[in-house]
């Protein structure tokens, strides 16, 4: 079957999320550029105090999946497609060899000192809603910083703005049967409240040594396939201000014969959803899986 693999975002972190990764010379190697070019072995940024500062977080989850991929990749036949969800849409053009690993080190980097200076001390958050259709949230949202920064399913959305739009929302949407939970992330990312990070972030992209990706990406913004770097480029810069519509990314890659899907974790929310949305697919995260080497026989018995 044709396989996608699967790149997720923020707020699934855990102080064990390299520890499938010892042992590995080609994710050793990765780690090891992200140590050089960073200053610090990500391995230490493992730490409850620490690990969901965003900061840490993007580059981490950068350094964690393509270390990932680039172990599973040896003995795997190639995948269809990548898709990336928030900063893990960054990681997947490194894994779809449209980046080295200095490089997305680098990105990952500045992205996330980018998207802090243009908040400029309004810092939010983002909120997991459930049971409520978008077209039902986004009412509610006006007047208020407030935005629907994620479209994860029909009747599951994430929320995110300020922390007092946040707060101020929240009892609303209970009273509407509305099942609410907070996200381990510290930015309102995909909304309005980022928008003066998109032009400088473009720069970045513009200067870095970005190329066409070998294997298709797919835009978190809207599911279209991305094949060169002027694509890459706009995909990448606008999907920090912009909402994320993944219900449509994974329609896309299920339209295109995908039924096969290898998430990199960390967490496993990813293959999860898309075990829900479609009942003919086999979906998993490597965090499923005691050793990579597990998550790669399972690939290559479903895979062709």
């Amino acid at each position: 079957m044709t396989y996608a693999v699967l790149c997720p975002g923020q707020g699934a972190q855990h102080p064990g999320m390299l520890d499938a990764l010892r042992d590995c010379p080609s994710a050793e190697r990765v780690l090891a550029d992200f140590a050089n070019i960073l200053g610090a072995d990500p391995r230490s940024w493992c730490r409850p105090e620490t690990i969901f500062r965003n900061d840490i977080a993007q580059p981490l989850i950068c350094a964690s999946q393509l270390a990932a991929w680039s172990e599973l990749r040896r003995t795997l036949p190639p995948p269809a497609y990548f898709a990336g969800y928030s900063v893990g849409e960054l990681a997947s053009y490194a894994c779809a060899d449209a980046l080295d690993a200095s490089d997305l080190a680098f990105l990952a980097r500045d992205r996330a000192k980018i998207m802090e200076a243009a908040l400029d001390g309004r810092y939010g958050g983002l909120v997991a809603v459930r049971g409520l259709r978008h077209d039902e949230i986004e009412p509610l949202c006006a007047g208020r910083d407030l935005w629907l920064p994620i479209i994860m399913h029909e009747t599951r959305v994430v929320l995110g703005g300020t922390r007092q739009a946040i707060d101020d929302l929240v009892s609303t949407i209970r009273t509407r049967h509305g099942e609410l939970k907070a996200l381990n992330v510290e930015v309102p990312a995909h909304t309005p409240l980022l928008a003066a990070a998109a032009a400088p972030f473009r720069d970045v992209l513009d200067r870095s040594r970005l190329r066409e990706p070998r294997t298709p990406v797919l835009s978190g913004i809207d599911g279209s396939v991305i094949s060169d770097r002027t694509h890459a480029i706009n995909a990448l810069s606008e999907q920090i201000c912009n909402t994320i519509d993944w219900s449509r990314c994974v329609d896309s890659l299920y339209e295109r014969r995908c039924r096969v899907f290898l998430e990199l974790g960390p967490g496993a929310a990813l293959s999860r959803l898309v075990r829900e949305r479609f009942s003919d697919v086999e979906a998993r995260s490597i965090d499923d899986f005691r050793s990579l080497a597990a998550a790669q026989r399972w690939i290559q018995s479903r895979a062709v």
